[in-house]
């Protein structure tokens, strides 16, 4: 295939060249190929963009909330018109499946899109306390976005579309490892008549791009999502400046499964959903948390279930799951399956290397390990691949322990037929998010964690709160 050639930046509504020359190769990592090349950034391409969107703010932060209605409106049509592409670059980059880039993947674009709007209609940025003073919600300013390979749409919606809806300004780093779809998503706010400035994107990597926007003076926020490790490094950097933070981290989320009626049907659902998109999610539910009376017969079943799980090609179609998104990704799979298998777990399915019939591109076997214990590595550490622990559990009080006794909180899950009994765990989870039974959280409904998993939350009015600031003005009596 011919390469694409993405070398420009789009800062200040045009498409302009790199202050430095600094090429990178985009890879297939479904063939290990070459399939594009985009520049680096540097300081100078962020001082510039900031510079674009410092500008643009004075005007754009004085809009209505009318006309950044209108603005959304635009953007979620001409997104749908080029969503195909979208799906297309998320599939040649991520090596998400067909079905998944032309679905979920792409999909949220108009979800998360539909969502602000609807939660921008009924937002007021007026109100009065009780004692009758007024309180301001304005637009906090600058904000530099920083978004990851996973689910690249999905967080690129998250941040942009409440920062332009609050009236902020933004500087866009993409991952430099899926960054077709984050272009492309510039050519769509192009089109639908975002003002210049207001949108600002330069590619990079972390340690260059994603710092020099951390501690860039004019940088109103940051808006992270990513390892928590880098996440600490972007709050560090922002701290001279006193920047507002907000990261979605790591996860290493629970999933408490009762010994109930359909309960082995449940283990085989649940462990078909931790290999979506690869295992590649932050909120995938990968400790399979099963009572002890019906453990060996999960076993048996989550077992069954990795080596049913086909792999393949992400252009064929049907229900499947793609390769890892790089070489690194691969790498750090693989040690952490061998971990669990130095440290006594019982490996039910998959394991180290490539599925057979897959010895070019970056795939892993769908594995399950049993008899795991919440000490071990791959019940501590956020795996990202396609990897099940099975840790086995007596009573209640000890799921919830369990359950609490990791450093993240991103997400838990709790599948039982007693209503009660759900709400009752899911109030003493420590968790941003809980999913009882087969549920998922809707568009509008913010998302994110405690402790090592973040701070702020994203989607619908929280999602616009946190581009805010609060301006109390008192009104003589």
């Amino acid at each position: 295939m011919k390469i694409i050639e993405k070398r420009d930046f789009y800062i200040d509504g045009k498409w302009v060249a790199p202050e430095i020359p600094s090429e990178y190769d985009v890879i297939n990592p479904a063939t290990e190929q070459k399939i594009a090349v985009i520049s680096m950034g540097s300081q100078a391409d962020v001082d510039k963009a900031v510079a674009a969107a410092k500008k643009a703010f004075d005007s754009f932060s004085q809009t209505s909330k009318q006309e950044r209605l209108a603005l959304l409106k635009r953007i979620l049509e001409v997104y749908k018109k080029r969503k195909s592409e979208v799906a297309e670059a998320i599939k040649l980059e991520l090596g998400a499946p067909h079905k998944l880039a032309h679905g979920a993947q792409s999909g949220v674009g108009v979800g998360h899109l539909e969502g602000f709007i609807e939660a921008l209609e009924k937002f007021d940025f007026e109100e009065r306390t009780a004692n009758g003073d007024l309180i301001f919600k304005e637009p906090i300013g600058v904000c530099g976005l920083i978004t990851p390979w996973n689910w690249p749409i999905n967080q690129i919606a998250l941040k942009v579309l409440p920062a332009i809806a609050t009236g902020c300004t933004v500087v866009l780093k993409p991952s430099e490892i899926t960054p077709l779809n984050a272009i492309l998503y510039a050519e769509i706010l192009d089109e639908a008549g975002v003002p210049a400035g207001v949108f600002n994107l330069v590619n990079g990597d972390g340690p260059n791009v994603g710092a020099a926007l951390s501690r860039h003076p004019d940088v109103a926020m940051m808006s992270f999502t990513g390892s928590t490790r880098a996440g600490i490094a972007v709050s560090k950097d922002a701290a001279d400046n006193v920047k507002k933070v907000t990261l979605e981290l790591g996860g290493k989320s629970p999933n408490i499964i009762f010994d109930e009626e359909g309960a082995l049907d449940v283990v085989k659902r649940e462990t078909r959903r931790v290999f979506s998109n690869s295992g590649q999610s932050c909120n995938a539910r990968t400790r399979m948390l099963v009572e002890r009376s019906i453990y060996d017969d999960a076993m048996r079943v989550a077992a069954e279930a990795a080596k049913g799980q086909p792999v393949g090609d992400p252009d064929e179609e049907g229900f499947h799951i793609g390769p890892l998104v790089s070489a690194l990704q691969f790498e750090r799979v693989q040690a952490l399956i061998q971990a669990g298998i130095d440290e006594g777990a019982t490996l039910l399915a998959g394991g180290i290397g490539r599925p057979e019939g897959l010895e070019t591109g970056y795939f892993v076997k769908p594995t399950v390990f049993g008899n795991v214990n919440n000490n071990m590595r791959i019940a501590r550490e956020e795996v990202f691949g396609p990897v099940v622990a099975l840790i086995p559990f007596d009573t209640e009080e000890e799921a919830i322990a369990i359950a609490n006794d990791t450093e993240y909180g991103l997400a838990a899950a709790v599948q039982t037929n007693d209503a009660e009994k759900a709400m009752r765990i899911a109030r003493k989870l420590r968790a941003g998010m809980v999913h009882i039974n087969n549920s998922d959280i809707g568009y509008g409904t913010p998302f994110g964690g405690y402790k090592m998993s973040g701070t702020g939350r994203e989607g619908g009015q929280y999602g616009l709160e946190d581009f805010l600031e609060i301006k109390a003005v008192s009104v003589p009596s």
